[in-house]
């Protein structure tokens, strides 16, 4: 397939007529006209200076980063789980500055998300370029298992892809070693019977270099953790790195929420014995207060990668709550140097803070992307031009629901609902700020009382917000709905409602303050009109919703049958 060709897919109808997913019938779509997003950092960050960058480096839901080199260029990608187009691929001349070039998770047929819950899906991928090819190891999450996936440029096309029958568990890593041997590493259950909840191992087998297939036993290379004794959890997302004639296995430890780190260990051999670091962990936040300000929490999920001067640098997750442990944005990627102290690679001890602030890398400054990915920003989309890379739909090839056409765009009414685990008629972005708002306007004339469109923000389909337009019993009305729990009622529940005066263009807004939501919406420009009141933005906290997914906001548009 051309590169590409998921956009082609993604904004042009496959069906002729108005025909939308699933065959939902001949109802005019919703038409809109223009999306605004813009968010704000808090006052009292501090701010880079000459000669420095900030973090994150990736805001929003961009979590379990992997990095790889190739000449002058860096390639950086993240887990996307149930969205499609999944797998972003970012790629940055000074480790600073990235811009996403596609995805790889990009055209029907290359995984199957029917049914899967958000947080299921593409888990922690790993990219490595080898030998010219770059190479992205992952998991499907009841969806197939292990694979990898090659291509020759990062942009793609990427290929179908490479089951690893024989590997279980999560995780898969790709090591290349300088004798052309090539090994996958994965998190898998320990030899035997696990002791407690949360005990893993990493294991370790060499594979074909063509066909990534076993050629050798699997044997255990941690089992448990750096410190058995003391029943370390969730050891995961494993890298290997030869450095001269020693190999150094890094590895997340801990589970993803506050009680996670980075640990490291060294051998002599590929296969091991692996010594731990006796300081480790390399990373950590938990042992810091709570309540400190501004709190970066739960980081780990690192790996490694040299610059072309020689020093090395680490990307890794991390979150920023807003309150105690609430946080809406999910795991944010970060980077930092690694120091070399004592033949470890260490990226910091004792009371430091990871820094919003840091020196950058000694390498040519790039020039800013032209989508921002951190900092305060505002992003408008007009539709005069196909949709960028950043916008995403859920489980799956968006069968044709949309288009851009005369500087609008087209989303035909589907007929699989938000809240129904299907494949709902829907174009999200990520939320990459804590304080932020979103604005579309859009003209839609529904034909009965199911068929609505609007602005939709959440985290999962049992926790969100819907502002839409639909037609009541007094005729055209706004109306804001409320899902809050994977129990309650597939669509929400219905929070407020008001009349519309006529069929014009709709503008509908949410604005986030941290734990505070609220609606709004107006028609032919006047005054803006509250919806609702005050909302609760907690429930699109993963402390509350769950899973391991950040809040998205975007369109949709559904015909109720």
């Amino acid at each position: 397939m051309p590169k590409h060709d998921w956009r082609a897919a993604f904004l042009t109808l496959l069906v002729a007529g108005c025909t939308g997913p699933d065959g939902a019938g001949a109802a005019d779509p919703a038409r809109f006209h223009r999306f605004v997003y813009e968010g704000s950092e808090p006052e009292n960050l501090p701010r880079p200076g000459p000669g420095q960058y900030a973090n994150p480096i990736l805001a929003g839901f961009y979590p379990d980063p992997s990095i790889t080199r190739a000449g002058d260029k860096y390639y950086l990608v993240t887990s996307t789980f149930a969205y499609f187009p999944g797998i972003p691929v970012f790629e940055s001349r000074d480790l600073v500055s990235w811009t996403q070039v596609g995805n790889v998770i990009d055209r029907a047929g290359m995984l199957d998300f029917t049914g899967l819950g958000l947080s299921r899906g593409v888990f922690a991928p790993t990219i490595e370029f080898h030998d010219g090819l770059f190479h992205v190891a992952n998991t499907c999450v009841d969806c197939g298992g292990n694979f990898v996936v090659t291509a020759e440029d990062p942009k793609g096309p990427w290929s179908d892809p490479i089951w690893l029958s024989e590997v279980g568990g999560i995780d898969p890593g790709l090591f290349f070693d300088e004798d052309g041997k090539v090994y996958v590493i994965n998190n898998d259950a320990p030899e035997g019977e696990p002791r407690y909840e949360g005990h893993r191992a990493v294991w370790i087998r060499e594979v074909d270099p063509e066909t990534f297939q076993s050629i050798s036993e699997p044997r255990v290379l941690i089992d448990g953790g750096v410190r058995p004794e003391e029943n370390p959890v969730w050891i995961e997302g494993p890298h290997i790195y030869r450095v001269g004639e020693r190999y150094y296995l890094s590895a997340a430890e801990g589970g993803t929420a506050i009680n996670h780190s980075q640990v490291v260990l060294r051998a002599d051999n590929v296969l091991g014995p692996y010594t731990p670091y006796e300081e480790n962990p390399i990373l950590t936040q938990r042992h810091l207060p709570p309540d400190r300000e501004n709190p970066i929490t739960s980081v780990g999920h690192a790996d490694l990668v040299t610059d072309a001067e020689g020093q090395w640098w680490a990307t890794f997750l991390g979150i920023r709550p807003y309150e105690e442990d609430y946080h809406n944005l999910g795991r944010e990627t970060f980077l930092m140097r690694v120091e070399w102290k004592d033949g470890w690679p260490v990226m910091m001890s004792g009371e430091e803070e990871v820094p919003y602030v840091a020196d950058r890398p000694a390498l040519p400054k790039a020039e800013p992307p032209a989508l921002p990915t951190r900092g305060a920003f505002r992003v408008e989309n007009e539709f005069d031009e196909p949709l960028g890379y950043h916008w995403m739909t859920v489980r799956g090839d968006p069968d044709g629901f949309s288009r851009v056409k005369d500087g609008d765009l087209l989303l035909e009414l589907g007929r699989e609902r938000l809240g129904e685990r299907g494949k709902p008629s829907l174009l999200v972005r990520r939320v990459q700020h804590t304080s932020a708002e979103a604005v579309t306007e859009l003209t839609f004339s529904p034909a009965g009382e199911g068929e609505e469109a609007g602005l939709v923000i959440l985290q999962s389909d049992g926790f969100f917000y819907k502002l839409g337009v639909g037609r009541g019993e007094e005729g055209l009305e706004v109306r804001l709905r409320k899902k809050a729990g994977d129990d309650a009622a597939p669509l929400g529940d219905l929070v407020a409602r008001a009349p519309l005066a006529g069929a014009g263009p709709v503008e509908l807004r949410v604005a986030l303050d941290g734990g505070e939501m609220r609606f709004f919406y107006r028609e032919d420009k006047e005054e803006w009109l509250p919806l609702g009141g005050v909302q609760d933005a907690r429930i699109l906290s993963t402390k509350m919703a769950g899973g391991f997914v950040g809040a998205t906001v975007g369109v949709y548009a559904e015909s109720g049958e």
